[in-house]
């Protein structure tokens, strides 16, 4: 029979998901390292990506499983449930692009592409010193507006990138749909982040 915690596991919670922040920043610097570095060591900085994306289920899978075992949770049971989730989300959609890049065929990496990575980490890292704040609800007001700025300056990278690929590919097709698949992909990675960054700011909100 599983133990039920009545004492609110508070240091555990918060632990698990800075975590889950901080791996976030991890898999963003795996991909950038991927990207600059191609095609050299692709296969294997392609593991290590997938390996940060195990990591981030586990967390979810823990942080999921503490909750159901403890009686008196930090916040709302359903928004503890959320965050884990979003910041999960964040690792699924950077191993994808990952994956995308080593599938695909492409031969060299558009300088854009590398642009939208650094971006998602610097937007990781925004979204990680966020949670960071968590425990005793403390402001992270100035985080997150830097963070949807970081979204903002993404959403424009992807659409330069998208319109250069549509106008510069030399009447390549199949190369303009594998490039506007990763651009996009690499875009919702970076939306993932303010997804969380909005979770977060209402847990905030709530509970202070």
């Amino acid at each position: 029979m599983a133990r039920i915690h009545l004492i609110p596991q508070k240091r555990e919670f918060f632990e698990l998901y800075n975590r889950a922040a901080e791996n976030t920043v991890a898999i963003a610097r795996q991909l950038i390292e991927l990207l600059e570095s191609f095609p050299q060591r692709t296969g294997e900085l392609a593991v290590l990506v997938k390996d940060r994306e195990h990591e981030g289920d586990e967390i979810t899978h823990a942080i999921v499983d503490l909750v159901n075992r403890t009686f008196v949770t930090p916040f709302d049971r359903d928004d503890m449930y959320r965050l884990a989730g979003v910041l999960d989300d964040v690792c699924d959609y950077v191993d994808e692009a990952a994956a995308k890049v080593v599938d695909y065929g492409v031969e060299e990496i558009r300088p854009a592409a590398k642009e939208q990575a650094r971006v998602i980490e610097k937007a990781a890292l925004k979204l990680s010193e966020a949670v960071g704040r968590l425990e005793g609800f403390r402001n992270s007001r100035e985080q997150l507006i830097e963070l949807r700025t970081l979204e903002d300056e993404g959403d424009a990278i992807e659409r330069k990138a998208i319109s250069e690929l549509f106008t510069s590919a030399g009447g390549d097709a199949l190369a303009v749909m594998r490039w506007k698949d990763i651009h996009e992909s690499l875009e919702e990675a970076l939306d993932a982040c303010e997804n969380a960054a909005d979770v977060l700011e209402a847990i905030v909100v709530k509970n202070r």
